[in-house]
């Protein structure tokens, strides 16, 4: 049964949005309400629907009911009764989705971080493909790319990326892509024509903003020097490259991409703050799970979730044992829509199972 009273309660919300949108408003007011309208419409439109036809079920319960109704027109009621009644149960469950609590995080861009992990060469390059994909998907979402440091592979790819995904809704999509991802293909390099496996360890995280993350400057040390890598006329003139490491954690960012030490100190800050919220946060998943295993949103980074299998075409997430053998079209980003979707599905059922196990 869905939670009348919540969906009463939502509708009268929705109206007085509705009525607030058309008053004076301040221009920052009447963004906030669009986004917010934009976001519940389609829950309303379920809630509308869903009590539409529970009242035409009612309706033709009752014709059926009445001795006086027809043989003919029973049939036919019976019939749209069928019909309705698989609708209403569609809706209620697109409306329980809806209703699950949102991650608070989800609205927010994303700190991408690939590392290139086993398999030499040939991971530095997998990194790269991973990097590309993700950059891809993120252009079909009509989201931006801006890459906050990168170590090149020597023979291509990235030995590391770190990257930030700004766009709406960037968490929500790319969360589960946390993990090792494993790829088997046979190198150019290759003259056997062997297949070799390789690894690169992908981490999303979530741009936290100061509020989010309370760090003393105390529990702080920053060290600056010279930025190393590559020669030319700015390296290792000016002391520009930072290193922060957060005592109480142990968590430690290097950044030297800037030649200026206030920008590169900005960026070690922004992605130690998710740094620190993301293990905070997979502290408390962790003690959660201990007695609810989700393999979708466990966050283990040691784990395995995915592998690309290049001579088969195939790509298999391990968390959901979904296969597609779509390869190309999902390293090109057009397909990687589908494994998030699937995931998001896996996600959304362990909530409303776990909801039905607390009711």
């Amino acid at each position: 049964m869905l939670p009348e009273a919540k969906l009463d309660i939502l509708l009268a919300h929705h109206a007085s949005l509705e009525d607030q949108i058309v008053g004076q408003l301040s221009s920052e007011d009447y963004v906030r309400i669009s986004r917010e309208l934009a976001e519940l419409n389609p829950l309303i439109d379920a809630v509308k629907a869903y009590r539409a036809a529970k009242a035409e079920i009612a309706g033709i319960d009752a014709m059926i009911a009445d001795p006086s109704t027809g043989a003919d027109m029973r049939a036919m009621a019976e019939a749209e009764h069928a019909t309705l009644q698989a609708r209403s149960v569609e809706l209620a469950q697109q409306i329980r989705v809806a209703l699950l609590p949102k991650d608070a995080m989800d609205e927010r861009n994303v700190i991408l971080e690939i590392r290139a992990g086993t398999g030499g060469d040939e991971a530095s390059l997998f990194a790269g493909d991973l990097f590309r994909m993700y950059e891809r998907f993120a252009g079909l979402q009509g989201w931006k790319v801006e890459v906050i440091s990168a170590s090149d592979g020597t023979m291509g790819g990235f030995k590391e990326i770190i990257a930030e995904v700004q766009g709406r809704g960037a968490f929500a999509k790319l969360k589960f892509e946390s993990g090792v991802h494993r790829v088997q293909r046979v190198p150019d390099t290759e003259t056997q024509g062997r297949i070799h496996t390789s690894a690169a360890t992908v981490a999303v995280l979530p741009e936290v903003e100061e509020v989010d993350v309370e760090i003393k400057n105390d529990d702080l040390r920053i060290e600056t020097m010279r930025a190393g890598g590559a020669g030319g006329q700015h390296v290792n003139k000016t002391e520009s490259a930072i290193r922060i490491t957060h005592i109480p954690t142990g968590i430690v960012v290097m950044m030297q991409d800037s030649r200026s030490q206030h920008k590169n100190r900005a960026s070690a800050m922004n992605i130690l703050r998710s740094r620190i919220y993301d293990a905070e946060r997979r502290r408390i998943d962790s003690a959660r799970s201990a007695d609810r295993r989700e393999k979708v949103g466990s966050g283990d980074r040691s784990e395995r979730i995915r592998t690309y299998n290049f001579p088969q075409g195939r790509v298999t997430d391990h968390r959901i044992n979904l296969t597609l053998y779509k390869l190309p079209q999902v390293i090109a980003g057009e397909a990687l829509g589908e494994l998030i979707d699937a995931l998001t599905t896996e996600h959304q059922a362990a909530q409303l199972a776990a909801q039905g196990a607390a009711a």
